[in-house]
């Protein structure tokens, strides 16, 4: 039992080495059943919602929360992602660990798991050995595939690229810890702001909710409606092996990645929005950086990218019942 609830504090502990997790078995598998125990601290999370209705309400606090999903979406999105996923841009050892760090404070898991889940999702998209394969529906690919024994794991072999840097080991391992030290620092903040800036018309208990549990709520289920939502519904301009799809909606909750499509054809750019009129939030910042120098090695998306887009209307039509009718 012990055991068991060290790994809420160290996520390394008592986990099993990548080739048994990997071995572990697909859909079906005892593995890959909810652990509901396990996930607890999302449950009370998305229950702690309900608390807006005894905080009420301040623009204070709505503007923070804004602010503290965006800032965080970045982190996901450019550094998580683009960065430690693809590594589509270079930057500084130190504005790794701050971005990663930030990146860490959005309660989904640590950057070394997170990269690691998403590079095994592109090696194997949409098929039996993907994480959050659309194969086995919307909820499981949404939500049902983090709360299992089978994905608990870093999958330590394919981030091994990483490992080198202890400060990243230590976000990864102690993620939980530094979820719960963030929604501390902000119930601190609320506390002093009511105390010393009453007009602001915020308290502790005020912005913990809304600054950090419906923030963190929203910014979750954005981030995992690419792994659901943008395999099921969007343009798909380009034709690849999976179900991949751009949808602009969720290119704007989540800075960019809406651009899923443009993302599995073509991983190694740090644009995902390939076309001008397609809005890539995440991309803006990152140039803005390079600007400042403070990320550099942009990766852009290469001329025969462009060449091979399906430009016939009736070519993708085609190439969309081509997908459908596909078991």
């Amino acid at each position: 039992m012990f055991k068991f609830f060290l790994r809420w504090v160290d996520s390394w502990s008592a986990c099993p080495n990548d080739t048994e997790q990997d071995a572990a078995g697909g859909i079906g598998s005892k593995d890959s059943k909810i652990q509901w125990m396990r996930i607890l601290p999302f449950i009370l999370l998305h229950l702690a919602c309900l608390a807006v209705f005894w905080v009420g309400i301040s623009s204070t606090a709505v503007l923070f929360m804004l602010g503290f999903y965006l800032i965080r979406m970045f982190a996901i999105t450019a550094f998580f992602h683009r960065y430690l996923s693809h590594k589509t841009f270079q930057t500084s050892r130190l504005l790794q660990f701050i971005f990663l760090l930030i990146g860490t404070m959005s309660a989904q898991r640590g950057p070394l798991w997170w990269a690691a889940h998403h590079r095994y999702h592109h090696r194997f998209t949409d098929t039996h050995q993907d994480p959050h394969s659309s194969q086995h529906g919307f909820w499981y690919s949404h939500v049902g595939w983090f709360l299992n024994e089978q994905n608990f794991a870093t999958r330590k072999e394919v981030i091994r690229d990483w490992l080198k840097y202890p400060e990243l080991v230590w976000l990864d391992r102690f993620s939980l810890p530094i979820v719960l030290f963030t929604a501390l620092a902000i119930y601190a903040l609320g506390a002093w702001l009511g105390n010393h800036y009453p007009e602001l018309g915020t308290s502790g208990p005020q912005l913990l909710v809304w600054g950090f549990v419906i923030s963190t709520v929203l910014l979750i289920h954005a981030t995992l409606c690419i792994n659901s939502l943008a395999h099921v519904y969007g343009r798909r301009d380009f034709a690849t092996q999976d179900n991949s799809r751009n949808h602009w909606l969720l290119a704007l909750i989540t800075l960019g990645e809406g651009w899923h499509n443009n993302h599995h054809f073509y991983a190694g750019s740090v644009r995902q929005g390939f076309y001008w009129w397609q809005i890539d939030i995440t991309y803006y910042v990152l140039k803005f950086m390079s600007w400042l120098g403070l990320v550099w090695g942009l990766k852009p998306v290469p001329a025969r990218v462009y060449a091979t887009k399906i430009t016939s209307p009736l070519a993708l039509q085609q190439q969309n019942i081509q997908d459908q009718e596909t078991p």
